[in-house]
């Protein structure tokens, strides 16, 4: 959040924001606390092709040590694909069940985009610059894209497509991660 929604700053309203990778909702969670807390209007839009199960998510305590509703995180899980909802004044979700591969993002739409996809050793085909390459596209100019990898590869592709790259410290567990911005 920090290095993305922070960095977009509050002169833009409302923020647009598309995940690459929904998972268990942690990003969606915390954008949603960072919106409530800060009056900021956002439109989050999730590609998920793989749904978490509904008995994992039950396990999960994010909106405990977050102190939000459960019942917010649980009509984030519970809202069906292609509905867009909207969860308080300032926040809607919309989700995308599709792969990668096969998602067409609106053009210059999104403010920022979080790629929070299973590592290059793990699915190599997200990183192909074919994905990057839509996640550019779907980028407003002075956009920004962040992701908790940080691979040399990955910023030479980065910069190829158009990006300028910032290498940060990450959060725990992770030690650097990329921010970069559409130019």
């Amino acid at each position: 959040i920090d290095a993305g929604l922070n960095a977009i700053g509050n002169n833009i309203s409302p923020v647009r924001i598309l995940e690459f990778g929904f998972g268990t909702g942690l990003n969606a969670l915390l954008t949603f606390q960072h919106a409530e807390q800060n009056n900021l209007p956002v439109e989050y839009h999730s590609i998920e092709a793989f749904p978490v199960d509904k008995n994992l998510i039950e396990q999960l305590d994010y909106p405990e040590k977050l102190d939000l509703p459960r019942t917010v995180f649980n009509k984030m899980h519970q809202t069906p694909f292609y509905e867009n909802i909207k969860l308080t004044g300032n926040f809607s979700l919309y989700k995308i069940k599709q792969k990668f591969e096969d998602f067409h993002p609106k053009e210059t739409y999104y403010n920022l985009v979080y790629f929070d996809v299973f590592g290059a050793r793990v699915q190599p085909e997200l990183w192909q610059p074919a994905i990057l390459q839509k996640a550019y596209q779907a980028l407003t100019k002075n956009g920004i894209f962040v992701t908790y990898a940080a691979k040399g590869q990955l910023k030479r592709d980065l910069k190829v497509l158009g990006f300028t790259i910032e290498t940060l410290s990450g959060p725990p567990g992770k030690r650097e991660m990329i921010r970069a911005v559409k130019i």
